[in-house]
């Protein structure tokens, strides 16, 4: 079965400030983005200057993960999670 790639618009949020660095990204008609599909938004990099908020519009490829693409992603991600639950909350010392 050949991958799907869907060409959409989206907006780019991006803040900068000492309360929040972040980068968004919407796409239009917000459709379902499952596990394995990947989504690169297209256009000149973006920098934005400390204390400053900016929207952009842009385009966005999304490619559609493959049935045995998304099952090696589910695998590989419940795997990764389970390494987190060897941590030991314990201080180390006695009283």
């Amino acid at each position: 079965m050949p991958t799907r790639l869907e060409r959409l618009p989206c907006t780019v949020e991006v803040e900068h400030t000492s309360d929040n660095l972040y980068a968004h990204v919407v796409l239009d008609g917000d459709p379902e983005i499952r596990p394995g599909d990947q989504v690169h938004v297209h256009g000149d990099p973006i920098a934005v200057p400390f204390g400053e908020r900016r929207t952009f519009r842009r385009t966005a490829s999304l490619r559609r993960a493959g049935p045995l693409e998304r099952f090696w992603t589910r695998l590989s991600a419940r795997l990764e999670l389970s390494e987190l639950y060897e941590v030991s909350f314990t201080s180390g010392r006695r009283l």
